[in-house]
């Protein structure tokens, strides 16, 4: 089932929340953006995602104006179906150039030849149809080559592993409008997946330019409303990752698995 999240005569972005459900597989979005025509899509997921965001993407854009699948890191819940969109389409991948010599493994030897697309730390603006898709350094939260993604003309930041909540893919239709009380999973998550407070810290200072009507992560519910400036405040003084770490973690293992 898809979800318009914006949509205007030219432009939409639409998500898909639930095409992992009762798979034993973590719950994940997919995301297809279309102006004038020309199509992108962020994040596409695995292999059980691909039979149905293929089929069900040309209600918006058919497959031969798909222009690039952007991967704002490399796991599996992400890129892995990169073969069969290798194939079924002329689109090109766009990903962090950390990246760019990994992703073939998901592919067949030559299917990535000349359509790959490697993107500094610094990220960058592409373009397609009329519009831009902005790629937003978001590194270390939680891969070391990692970007969000802000399309300017719905206002809506793609947010990958931030503010995520950890829900079903049916839950995940419902739109958070408030972080009182927190959702489901969400502090565990980000205080084990996010690697330090002083990238969530950089991170906020940037995004804070931003002019944000909704923040939609790769796993979980969409933010908005006032849900939206709560995140940043709570991710701004939020200690995880390393900052929680210590010697109890780093021990010689005893237990027989």
């Amino acid at each position: 089932m898809s979800i318009e999240l914006y949509k205007d005569a030219d432009h939409c972005c639409v998500m898909f929340t639930d095409l992992v459900e009762d798979s034993g597989a973590v719950q994940a979005n997919q995301f297809l953006i279309v102006d004038q025509d020309e199509g992108v899509i962020l994040d596409p997921g695995g292999n059980m995602t691909y039979n149905e965001l293929n089929l069900t993407m040309r209600k918006y854009v058919a497959p031969t104006r798909l222009d690039y699948i952007v991967a704002s890191h490399a796991d599996p819940d992400i890129i892995a179906s990169l073969d069969r969109w290798m194939t079924s389409t002329s689109a090109k991948l766009v990903i962090s150039s950390l990246w760019a010599r990994f992703v073939p493994h998901f592919c067949k030897i030559g299917k990535t030849d000349e359509r790959i697309i490697g993107v500094g730390d610094q990220g960058g603006r592409l373009r397609f149809g009329k519009t831009e898709l902005w790629l937003l350094p978001a590194h270390f939260m939680h891969s070391e080559g990692n970007f969000q993604y802000y399309d300017p003309v719905s206002k809506i930041l793609f947010s990958g592993d931030l503010g995520v909540s950890l829900v079903t893919g049916q839950q995940a239709k419902e739109f958070i409008a408030t972080l009182h009380p927190m959702p489901e999973g969400m502090e565990a998550f980000h205080k084990r997946y996010m690697v330090s407070n002083k990238v969530l810290k950089l991170w906020v200072a940037m995004v804070r330019h931003l002019q944000i009507d909704m923040i939609v992560p790769q796993h979980g519910a969409p933010l908005k409303g006032a849900a939206v400036g709560q995140l940043l405040e709570w991710l701004d003084t939020l200690e995880c990752g390393i900052d929680l770490m210590g010697q109890s973690h780093y021990q010689l293992p005893k237990e027989v698995i």
